[in-house]
């Protein structure tokens, strides 16, 4: 009974009213933290929030061995609105190239002196951010 009634005292009821208060108040600011779906992605392969296609290269006309432009589609997926920075890299991240656009249609121009060679493209890593 000493127990139950240490328990009752309106200090110990005081203290406890106040951490129930502070623990409804955190879950209330915890559950208010929705982060809304975004089109931005990196990996390889199919990338969330956007789906890349139709990809195209262009041959420097003074040196077919090099690579003068890349083009390509980007399409929003998952509500993602239409990609605003696109950006690409064919040496696994050394050098960025940033693309233009019309529409959903990239352009990635590698500007005089910098085009790669045919054979040093491996692979083709596409940034699309909103």
């Amino acid at each position: 009974m000493k127990n139950i009634a240490r328990l009752l005292q309106p200090k110990t009821l005081t203290i406890f009213l106040l951490l129930a208060i502070t623990a409804v108040v955190i879950y209330g600011f915890a559950a208010a933290n929705v982060v809304p779906e975004s089109g931005a992605g990196d990996g390889t392969g199919t990338v969330s929030g956007y789906t890349i296609s139709n990809i195209e290269y262009t041959l420097l006309t003074a040196d077919p061995t090099k690579v003068d432009t890349v083009e390509f589609d980007v399409a929003a997926t998952a509500g993602a609105d239409p990609a605003a920075d696109v950006r690409i890299t064919v040496d696994s991240g050394t050098t960025w190239i940033t693309c233009s656009n019309v529409t959903t249609h990239w352009t990635c121009d590698f500007g005089a002196g910098s085009e790669p060679s045919v054979t040093a493209i491996s692979d083709m890593q596409v940034v699309a951010t909103q």
